[in-house]
């Protein structure tokens, strides 16, 4: 039987909200640039722009959740985990239709001068409204302590 290090989990439990905000960036950081990446990527192998960002939406998504609730949310490892997983399931659908609809929304409305540059607006624009609502949403309603 495994036994949980306290120190660890004391650590955890003591981080306030701007080192959780601040461990919440950079992870996500890190979780924007496999989202960037792949969507880059499918871009350049000639999927739809929509399709490309869902694909790399999930991706990135999945790799900043596991990350997240091991290092900056210690409401992560208490209660119902179920409850939790169906929480995280309905903040991130929400989000996913936010952050894909905002990035086609973008893509239609700004001007073709720069395709590149209209990419890569939408993408940050639309990562960043993701980002504000996924650490809302996840550090008060998904993992709260």
């Amino acid at each position: 039987m495994a036994v949980a290090d306290p120190a660890a989990e004391t650590e955890t439990k003591r981080l306030g909200v701007f080192n959780q905000l601040f461990r919440f960036i950079i992870i996500g950081g890190g979780c924007a640039i496999i989202d960037a990446g792949v969507y880059a990527i499918l871009l350049s192998l000639g999927l739809p722009n929509w399709t490309s960002k869902a694909v790399s939406f999930i991706l990135g998504t999945t790799a900043s959740y596991l990350i997240n609730r091991k290092f900056t949310f210690s409401g992560a490892s208490t209660g119902n985990a179920k409850a939790k997983a169906v929480a995280f399931a309905a903040v991130y659908g929400v989000t996913f239709f936010v952050n894909v609809g905002t990035n086609q929304l973008l893509y239609v409305t700004l001007p073709d001068f720069n395709e590149q540059f209209r990419y890569a607006v939408c993408w940050v624009v639309a990562q960043g409204l993701g980002t504000l609502i996924n650490f809302v949403m996840l550090k008060w309603v998904v993992f709260r302590d």
